[in-house]
């Protein structure tokens, strides 16, 4: 099922917040390579995570972790202004109708379906919230998923070729790109809104920026 935690509660979920760090250590710094750093638990964990953001993650059966991404309102600090400039021509991307999406990152193993579980609850969260895009900074293996899953992005700017091509890019989320995603998660669109309900209660009031 999917989850919505934001930074400062993630303490009273131990197990998944644990297993959430590890796995991103194990999927930024082993599998890819990426310069992150590890923590003296050798779990990735970096100062947008110390901003309080919203985290919505796949938590498995066994409480643990099966994937995930982080969300930050762009009124505030974030990674596509404070490191990917170049990729924008120096446009800093600063609205409350847009959040930055980061650290997407799925266990090991896990089945095919929660990489567009977490595409469709980031739908939710844009429905509630009140907004309009999500922003973030993508390589080139993002793009044959994201073109599974049904929900390719808009290209803001790029840099390099083949592997070494990391891109920006804006996702928007019409009721064409929720059937597409929720048919590629096989999850319906109501049980995605009642995940939502039970993390933030049926009558959710529009937000423009993170509690």
């Amino acid at each position: 099922m999917i989850r919505y935690i934001y930074g400062k509660e993630l303490h009273k979920f131990p197990d998944l917040s644990r297993s959430m760090f590890e796995d991103r250590a194990d999927q930024f710094h082993t599998r890819l390579g990426w310069q992150v750093d590890l923590d003296e638990q050798g779990r990735e964990v970096d100062a947008y995570d110390a901003l309080n953001p919203l985290y919505v993650i796949w938590e498995q059966p066994d409480g643990r972790h099966g994937g995930s991404m982080r969300l930050l309102p762009t009124t505030g600090r974030t990674m596509v202004n404070d490191h990917f400039l170049h990729l924008t021509e120096g446009v800093r991307i600063q609205s409350p109708l847009i959040w930055e999406c980061t650290r997407f990152c799925l266990a090991r193993g896990v089945a095919p379906g929660v990489a567009a579980a977490l595409m469709l609850a980031g739908g939710e969260v844009m429905r509630h919230f009140g907004i309009e895009h999500f922003v973030g900074v993508f390589d080139a293996r993002m793009v044959r998923i994201y073109r599974r899953i049904g929900a390719s992005p808009d290209v803001v700017g790029a840099q390099g070729m083949g592997r070494e091509k990391i891109s920006v890019g804006l996702w928007g989320f019409s009721p064409q790109a929720q059937a597409r995603v929720s048919k590629s998660a096989d999850i319906s669109p109501e049980l995605s809104r009642r995940w939502f309900e039970l993390s933030f209660g049926r009558k959710r009031k529009i937000a423009r920026a993170v509690a």
